[in-house]
């Protein structure tokens, strides 16, 4: 019995470990997923809690970043941070600006750095999309990257070098 309550807590610490890991900015899916795979998850699983792991920040970022933001920006210390967050977000925004929710798909989807979740999810915000159409660009978005990362971590994409 004492085996199984340990295998159970190492098993339970594994997914957490990448739940969490895919909730931090600039990590999310494009780093868990292989961390997942390198502490013995088998690629599905990783992609699966990476996946829901990225979600978690979703409608937190959303629904907040504004209030805060708008907070900060009153304030003497942070007001030059914020606009230049906001300033650095809204000049990736293009594409979301020209194709609304499928560009946003897109720029969450390219598993590049300075695309993803956090700031597709930024972006959504600042640029007023509704959240019913962000919730399911984002999501749509981070399971293609979900898809590339675990295809390319797991050796079914191959990339020529």
């Amino acid at each position: 019995m004492e085996d199984l309550v340990r295998q159970l807590l190492e098993f339970m610490t594994i997914e957490l470990t990448v739940l969490l890991t895919a909730a931090l900015p600039v990590i999310e899916v494009r780093g868990a997923i292989p961390i997942g795979i390198s502490l013995g998850l088998s690629p599905l699983n990783a992609a699966l809690i990476s996946f829901i792991g990225s979600m978690i920040p979703v409608p937190i970022i959303f629904f907040a970043v504004r209030p805060v933001f708008d907070y900060l920006r009153s304030t003497r210390l942070f007001k030059k941070m914020v606009n230049r967050i906001i300033k650095k977000s809204l000049s990736k925004s293009d594409k979301v600006q020209k194709y609304g929710a499928w560009g946003l798909v897109l720029f969450v989807g390219v598993p590049l750095p300075g695309t993803g979740v956090w700031t597709g999810t930024l972006i959504a915000a600042l640029l007023d999309i509704r959240f019913k159409w962000a919730i399911w660009a984002i999501s749509l978005g981070n399971l293609l990257a979900a898809l590339a990362v675990t295809g390319l971590s797991s050796g079914i994409i191959r990339v020529m070098s």
